[in-house]
């Protein structure tokens, strides 16, 4: 005697060998002896055997005709061995019976479980969605057959191209797009970057950079809603200054100006003096909202993507000419030995009597210069009439940044340049590729650029140091020690920033391109307004939510946007490489199989540096060049240098940002995986992508 029963759903046969009240001992055909539930035993029969039985009945089953089956079947709840008599003859085989069992299992749409091997038809209506819903589903696995084709055959479909950001960095895994390139990257042993370029789906590699970034961080566009800037009603006074700003010439948004009082007079007064946006935006309003949700500004060679419209920032800009409403910081120094004697803060106009570019006066303004060991030959009378104030404010700006190295316990090193990009015959407001790229250096240091950042790091600290007296929060950047892995953090707290050497640090000093200075601002102001009870009055209260939720959301954005403007700066470092035909570069190895080019804004990973110590001076030979990945690897072919004392080159590049060279040269992760529900383990894939060189912001 055989028996078929139901194991978990699964039919299985044996022989029959006891029988008890509850249960069954049985003997599969591999020999194992199993113990069956009597309730689980579906079928007892002598012949055929087990084996041929399921044979027999598989293939039975597989010719029923599932609409007639259930034209046939009972409408009360059934066995098999029922539907088996109506659908086959009254009379049914034991293959007959065990068919319409494996076809009642195996069509859930037509029929429900009611029991072990008892069965009721699915109401009509039901029936007729789920076959409608399967016919959709097999005409969509035939669609994606077809576009699947198509990209193995080297051509995109249009609803694949839509959808190209999508599939590859944020997928939804049930669509027919993304199915379509995975099983067209199984089936064609291609990696889906590689198949969807071959196919044309990405039709220029800048586009290609830009769009994605629009889809990640900007997926409704960069367009602004109809916005107008509030008016500034506060009754200001006029401050008795003349101020100049010292920004690019590409700088609309205009933050910060610097003046100096009382040269000569045994006590000077340096004034800082930030544009004032917060004396008129009011938190929750219009403008703040979409100031909030963008953070900050966007910047990439060629263009950018301001935080706010631009009509709102020509409005608060410190534009030469003009009075413009400014928190000022007014900081007093002993003339002779350059100690701090007072510092205070002023809401006033503040007259802008110019606005220096310092890629035009670089050159200009030099230390030499500025000590009038060398005449300035080309200044023109006005830069030349603010030799004596440029002067001063420099060897303050020296001696301000030796104080912080003092607590930093070690100087801050400028080893390597800024370096500068101009698009040579752009005609629109945005590039589109392959304009003529022009790289130029600015030394970091130079006397303009240290004027500027010692001024800012004065203001941002002694503004953060204000706010923790008057009890007032504010958005701080803060760095614990200079060990290794130590990073910035930012939080709501008053803590020191030892990467700067400074007791506090909140940044405060470029509203008009970044929200958190924007927040702060709104603090600043509420200090200025209410001295010691300016708790009660600022916006923003000690342990409010809204402060956390906007570091959090600052934090994300600032890093995205700063990888994208890497990511550009390094397309059009290599879209340099490819315009001059360059194929050779000196540069540094700065870590294991990285080097640093040495007048290019480039690191990339080379073969051949087996032996060489860090900081070895190479030639390096470079490959080929892929625009869309922005990767390149080179081939060390010569040193240049001598050997290299190891000892001396401990610390060197301490004061890189953490990971710094392994973020410019690691892969660029894509969200779509081939191998996902194929059974197969991850296989290991070449890099689709690097992640852009470029300067820490």
């Amino acid at each position: 005697m055989h028996i078929l029963f139901d194991e978990a759903g699964k039919l299985l046969t044996g022989r029959l060998l006891s029988e008890a009240e509850s249960s069954l001992q049985v003997e599969l055909e591999s020999g194992k002896r199993v113990k069956v539930k009597a309730v689980n035993a579906l079928l007892r029969f002598e012949k055929p055997a087990p084996a041929a039985l399921m044979s027999a009945a598989t293939e039975l089953s597989t010719d029923m005709d599932l609409a007639l089956a259930y034209e046939f079947a009972p409408e009360d709840e059934f066995g098999f061995a029922d539907l088996a008599r109506e659908y086959f003859s009254s009379g049914a085989s034991t293959a007959e019976q065990v068919a319409a069992l494996l076809c009642l299992q195996g069509a859930p749409h037509y029929f429900r479980r009611a029991g072990k091997g008892r069965y009721k038809k699915a109401p009509a209506d039901i029936l007729a969605q789920a076959l409608a819903g399967i016919e959709k589903k097999k005409q969509l696995q035939v669609q994606i057959e077809a576009w699947a084709a198509e990209l193995a055959s080297g051509t995109c479909p249009e609803p694949v191209r839509q959808q190209l950001y999508k599939i590859l960095f944020k997928p939804d895994k049930n669509a027919p797009e993304y199915k379509a390139v995975v099983d067209a990257a199984r089936s064609s042993h291609t990696a889906p970057l590689t198949l969807l370029q071959n196919a044309g789906a990405i039709r220029s590699a800048y586009q290609f950079h830009w769009q994605r970034f629009l889809f990640d961080q900007f997926p409704k566009g960069t367009g602004f809603p109809a916005l107008q800037a509030p008016v500034i009603t506060d009754e200001l006074p006029l401050a008795t200054v003349q101020a100049f700003s010292i920004d690019d010439s590409h700088t609309t948004e205009i933050d910060d100006a610097l003046s100096l009082q009382g040269l000569g007079s045994g006590s000077v007064t340096l004034g800082i003096h930030i544009a004032a946006p917060g004396l008129a935006i009011a938190p929750e309003s219009a403008i703040d909202q979409v100031a909030r949700h963008r953070l900050s500004t966007v910047y990439m060679p060629g263009h950018k993507i301001t935080m706010l419209p631009d009509e709102v920032v020509q409005a608060y800009t410190l534009m030469a000419g003009r009075d413009c409403p400014a928190v000022s910081l007014y900081v007093t120094f002993e003339e002779a030995t350059l100690a701090i004697t007072d510092t205070r803060t002023v809401l006033e106009q503040v007259p802008i009597a110019q606005n220096l570019r310092h890629d035009q006066l670089d050159t200009v303004i030099t230390e030499a210069w500025l000590s009038g060991e060398a005449p300035a030959s080309n200044a023109v009378p006005e830069i030349a009439a603010l030799q004596p104030t440029l002067a001063f404010i420099f060897t303050l700006a020296r001696h301000l940044k030796a104080q912080r190295e003092v607590v930093r316990g070690k100087p801050e090193n400028f080893n390597r340049p800024d370096y500068t990009f101009r698009l040579e015959g752009k005609t629109g407001d945005e590039p589109v590729g392959d304009e003529t790229v022009v790289i130029g250096t600015r030394q970091r240091g130079a006397p303009l650029d240290l004027m500027v950042a010692e001024a800012m790091i004065l203001a941002n600290s002694t503004w953060g140091n204000w706010l923790n007296d008057c009890g007032v929060p504010g958005i701080y950047r803060s760095q614990a020690s200079m060990a290794p892995g130590v990073k910035v953090r930012m939080g709501t707290k008053a803590q020191p920033h030892a990467g700067i050497g400074v007791k506090s640090y909140a940044w405060s000093t470029s509203p008009l391109r970044r929200y958190v200075d924007m927040v702060n601002q709104w603090q600043i102001i509420a200090c200025a307004r209410h001295g010691k009870t300016a708790a009660l009055a600022a916006p923003f209260k000690p342990k409010d939510a809204n402060l956390f939720s906007i570091i959090s959301a600052f934090d994300a954005a600032y890093t995205a946007y700063n990888g994208f403007q890497n990511g550009m700066e390094r397309y059009w470092t290599l879209k340099h490489l490819q315009q001059s035909g360059t194929t050779e570069l000196t540069a540094t190895l700065v870590k294991d199989n990285l080097v640093r080019a040495d007048s290019l804004p480039l690191v990339l990973p080379v073969m051949g540096t087996e032996g060489l110590p860090r900081g070895a001076h190479v030639r390096i030979k470079l490959g080929e060049i892929d625009d869309i990945t922005l990767d390149v690897h080179g081939t060390v072919i010569e040193r240049l240098d001598l050997p290299v004392d190891e000892a001396a080159m401990e610390g060197a590049g301490e004061d890189d940002e953490e990971g710094e060279d392994e973020e410019l040269s690691s892969p660029l992760a894509l969200a779509i995986d081939v191998n996902e529900g194929d059974g197969t383990e991850p296989a290991a894939q070449p890099p689709e992508a690097t992640d852009p060189a470029g300067h820490s912001a």
